[in-house]
């Protein structure tokens, strides 16, 4: 079972239960916090491949915008690294990272083979504050969110208040995908804050195996567009990015009305 990491409550420094711990097996490096949780993965061989499903899934917002239209991708949590490393292997884009552990991005370096080039920014503090900030507001395209503790109870930043302010990170056009838990009870909370901030416009994406289940929202222009014409990006998501993007496409199926998605 897998699931994500990172900021905890605002003010409290990182204690040892914070302290990462490194685990491999099978050619696949782990990341945890002194628990059996997997808070991220890495193939040793083929360290920019997503080897954790959910981290695949946080790639999703490539069916609605492409990368060269974006200004900058931004990450609240970096776990192990993963999703940092795919995006600066398959896109140009700038990448701002808040992570509210040092001692996360330390190991990352060490040992899940993050480089340091020019556009990678990662700022050590709390997202909670982050997304709060003006300073920070309309300066992402897209924002993946992947925030959890040792514990893996639930994603620790979960509130209104939280989401409004991951929406004003946005520009005027952005994409939000976040690593929620499905079978966790602050799921309903989470969609039921998402969709507040957001005016209702979330797509859910299947639970998988491990319970983790991704969450789009939408920021913006209405969106109307054909599975049809979906799938057709899809297939182009999955030549160039390796990622199984029709397997999504086809799971809006039952959002779709005449087979037309309204967002």
């Amino acid at each position: 079972m897998s699931k994500p990491s990172k900021s905890r409550k605002s003010g409290h420094a990182p204690s040892v239960e914070d302290c990462p711990t490194i685990s491999e097996f099978s050619g696949v490096r782990y990341l945890h916090f002194g628990t059996e949780w997997v808070q991220g993965a890495m193939s040793v061989k083929r360290p920019a491949d997503l080897v954790i499903e959910y981290t695949a899934q946080m790639m999703a917002w490539l069916l609605f915008l492409e990368p060269s239209r974006s200004k900058s991708i931004g990450m609240l949590g970096l776990g192990a690294g993963s999703l940092a490393r795919f995006c600066l292997k398959n896109t140009q884009n700038f990448l701002q990272v808040v992570e509210w552990n040092p001692q996360v991005t330390a190991a990352c370096r060490m040992y899940f083979k993050l480089p340091s080039p020019a556009r990678l920014s990662v700022t050590h503090e709390d997202a909670g504050l982050w997304v709060q900030d003006p300073g920070n507001h309309a300066t992402q395209s897209i924002l993946m969110v992947d925030l959890y503790d040792a514990q893996a109870q639930g994603p620790v930043r979960d509130s209104l208040a939280f989401y409004e302010g991951c929406r004003n990170a946005l520009e005027e056009v952005g994409v939000l995908t976040v690593n929620l838990f499905g079978a966790h009870e602050s799921f309903a909370r989470n969609i039921r804050n998402l969709g507040k901030a957001f005016d209702g416009r979330i797509l859910c994406l299947p639970q998988i195996d491990a319970g983790n289940q991704v969450v789009l929202a939408f920021k913006g222009p209405a969106i109307e567009v054909s599975l049809n014409q979906l799938l057709e990006r899809a297939e182009q998501v999955e030549s160039i990015y390796r990622l199984p993007a029709r397997r999504w496409v086809r799971s809006f199926a039952g959002r779709a009305t005449n087979g037309v998605l309204s967002i």
